[in-house]
């Protein structure tokens, strides 16, 4: 089953609370709160308190959306402990990170190991917290290409580290649908992002119907993760309330609700 919900970064200059009142509008289940935007790094009090005003409103905790990329610091265990504090204190079953800041493409075999060793590191310590630690699935990063993500998986060799997915736009349909696949097999699929974008601009999510249809043939309806829309067409409310009935219809057309 896959519960609709939002990234609340798709408004980043809304309050929290102008963010939850579209999420309600909207009649989806669950957000990802996103850090920088609507919270504070290193705030656990305003995430413990963000929590409250999402579960009074019915609505469950997706996932908390650092901003904290590998290969970055030249101390994990402090740099990343105030993006893990807050996620805690949500409650949130996974924390976002990024998977450094240069295409795999670029990275030398020591800079690879250093990611791992540093993915290694942070997926531990959110371990002992009781939350996982899922990539994103990104451009210019080390999960910018199918082989790439799951070359550098094997490498990390961490029990509690996954990826979210998202229709990469620089990669095909049919590499997208592999990258469902490999992460499937291996068991470390978590939640979903949800848009459509043709040639590099962003469209309403109607128009990605089909292309999604395709990528949920890839995902399995039996385990329970999050679809969560963003990257709506003119950050518009309008437009984005639009988005998400399209994605309930299209998850009750396709039994995964």
């Amino acid at each position: 089953m896959i519960i609709p919900g939002m990234v609340s970064a798709t408004f980043k200059t809304r309050t929290p609370e102008d963010v939850l009142s579209v999420l309600q509008k909207a009649g989806l289940a669950a957000i990802e709160w996103s850090e920088n935007w609507h919270i504070p790094p290193g705030d656990p009090g305003a995430a413990a308190c963000l929590r409250e005003k999402t579960l009074a409103q019915g609505a469950e905790i997706a996932a908390y959306g650092s901003y904290y990329r590998l290969g970055q610091s030249t101390n994990p265990e402090r740099d990343f402990w105030p993006s893990l504090q807050n996620a805690a204190a949500m409650h949130a079953p996974l924390i976002r990170i990024w998977g450094g800041a240069t295409p795999s493409a670029e990275l030398s075999a020591d800079d690879r190991a250093a990611l791992a060793r540093e993915a290694g590191t942070v997926s531990a310590m959110a371990a002992d917290l009781g939350v996982k630690v899922a990539l994103e699935w990104h451009k210019n990063t080390v999960t910018d290409t199918n082989v790439s993500a799951a070359r550098f998986l094997e490498e990390a060799n961490a029990e509690n580290l996954y990826c979210l997915w998202q229709p990469t736009v620089a990669l095909s349909l049919d590499e997208r649908c592999a990258g469902l696949d490999l992460l499937t097999q291996r068991g470390r699929l978590l939640n979903l992002h949800v848009y459509y974008w043709k040639e590099g601009k962003r469209r309403p999510f109607a128009e990605g119907c089909a292309q999604w249809e395709r990528y949920l043939q890839h995902v399995d309806p039996a385990q329970t993760r999050y679809g969560l829309l963003e990257f709506v067409m003119g950050d518009s409310e309008e437009q984005f309330l639009a988005d998400a009935r399209q994605w309930k219809q299209l998850l009750n057309n396709t039994h995964h609700r």
